[in-house]
C-alpha cells in the first residue's frame, strides 16, 4: 500500500523499486531479531543502521580493498543508508496518516539550514526552498563532484557505438544533456527533427523543451528511417533484435550496452549518466549562463546546476593564470 501510495505521488518508477527493496532488506532483518514493524523503536532503529554499516556486500572486493578515502569497498555507501532510512522513514509516516495513534521510531531533526549564497539575500531570494526537517539518524555524505569524460574520451566512446539508435541515445545525452531514464522513455511525437526541439518528461513529471542538436537530429532521422523495427509501440527507442524485439528498451539493456563498449574501449568511466555530465561540463566551461544550464539540464535548484561551475577546469584555470599575470605585472 505504501509503495502504491508513492506511485499516486508521482514517484518516480526507479525510487519506488528502490524504497521496495530498502523496505525487503528491513523486514528481513527484523525477521532475523524476531520484531514485528509496529514494534519498532528508536534504539531498535540504530541496531538496524549498525547492522547495514557492517554488513558485507557479496561479490565485492574484500576489506584489503579500499577507495582513495579510505572507505571500504565491501560496505554500504553513506548514500544507501541513508535511502533506506528515507523509505523507512516514509513507510512509518505513511502508517501515520491511517492510524495517529501509530508510534514513529524516526526522530525528526531540525530544519536543514544550509541555503546557497544567492538564497540568502538577493536577486535568487526569491528561490529559497522550504527544507523538511531531516531525521538525526542520517548519516554524513561526502560531498562528490560530477564525474565528466574527457573530449578523446567521449570520442572515442562514441565512435566504438555501431548502430544508429545506440549513437543517437549517446547523443541525447552528450550533446543535449538527457538523462538515461528520461533517453529511455522518448515517445517518436517528443522528437521534432524539423524544428530540432525534444520535448523530456523528467523527475516527477516535469516537461521541458531541450534544443536538438543538428548533428544528433540527423542520427535520429536515419535510425527512424532505416533501422527502427515496426511496432506498435510509440516508444523512440525500441529493442532491435531477439525475443523482444520491438519492445521499449529498458534500462537494463542500456546498460548492458554500455557495459560491452567500456570493455571495449577501455573506458572505465564511460557510463552513460557520464555523457550528460560531459554535458554539464562543457556548457560551464564554455560560459553558459547558469539560468540557461539548469533549464537545458532539467535540474530543479540552481544549486544542483552550480556543481558544474565548480567543475570548469579550463575556465577556473584560466581565471587564475590572469590573476596570477596581473599581481607578477604589479609586483614589478
Amino acid at each position: 500500500d505504501y509503495l502504491s501510495h508513492l506511485l499516486d505521488r508521482n514517484y518516480s518508477l526507479a525510487t519506488v523499486r528502490a524504497y521496495g527493496y530498502d523496505l525487503l532488506a528491513f523486514c528481513r532483518w527484523l525477521s532475523e531479531v524476531d520484531v514485528e514493524v509496529e514494534s519498532v523503536t528508536t534504539n531498535g532503529l540504530l541496531d538496524y543502521l549498525r547492522a547495514c554499516r557492517e554488513a558485507t556486500i557479496p561479490g565485492r572486493a574484500g576489506p584489503e580493498v579500499i577507495t582513495m578515502t579510505g572507505q571500504r569497498l565491501d560496505r554500504y555507501a553513506a548514500t544507501t543508508i541513508n535511502r533506506r532510512l528515507a523509505a523507512i522513514a516514509g513507510l512509518y509516516t505513511f502508517a501515520g496518516l491511517r492510524d495517529p495513534e501509530a508510534s514513529n521510531p524516526v526522530p525528526r531533526g531540525r530544519e536543514a539550514r544550509w541555503v546557497t549564497a544567492g538564497e540568502k539575500s538577493g536577486m535568487l531570494a526569491h528561490t529559497r526552498r522550504r527544507r523538511q526537517p531531516r531525521s538525526a539518524l542520517r548519516l554524513r555524505e561526502s560531498k562528490k563532484l560530477p564525474v565528466a569524460l574527457s573530449a578523446p574520451d567521449a570520442a572515442k566512446l562514441v565512435a566504438s557505438l555501431r548502430t544508429w539508435r545506440d549513437r543517437a541515445i549517446a547523443g541525447l545525452m552528450l550533446w543535449c544533456g538527457l538523462r538515461s531514464s528520461e533517453v529511455l522513455t522518448l515517445a517518436v511525437k517528443d522528437v521534432d527533427i524539423g524544428g530540432r526541439w525534444v520535448t523530456v518528461t523528467g523527475k516527477g513529471a516535469k516537461q521541458r523543451r531541450v534544443p536538438l542538436d543538428a548533428d544528433v537530429a540527423s542520427v535520429i532521422d536515419v535510425y527512424l528511417l532505416a533501422e527502427r523495427p515496426a511496432s506498435d509501440s510509440d516508444r523512440l527507442f525500441l529493442v532491435a533484435k531477439g525475443a523482444n524485439r520491438g519492445q521499449g528498451l529498458t534500462a537494463a539493456g542500456l546498460r548492458t550496452i554500455f557495459r560491452y563498449h567500456r570493455g571495449l574501449t577501455g573506458i572505465a568511466g564511460g557510463h552513460p549518466h557520464a555523457l550528460r555530465h560531459t554535458f554539464g561540463t562543457t556548457l560551464a566551461e564554455a560560459g553558459v549562463d547558469l539560468a540557461v544550464m539548469q533549464a537545458l539540464l532539467g535540474h530543479a535548484h540552481v544549486d544542483t546546476t552550480a556543481r558544474y561551475v565548480h567543475l570548469a577546469p579550463a575556465h577556473v584555470k584560466g581565471e587564475f593564470d590572469a590573476a596570477r599575470a596581473r599581481i607578477r605585472a604589479q609586483t614589478r
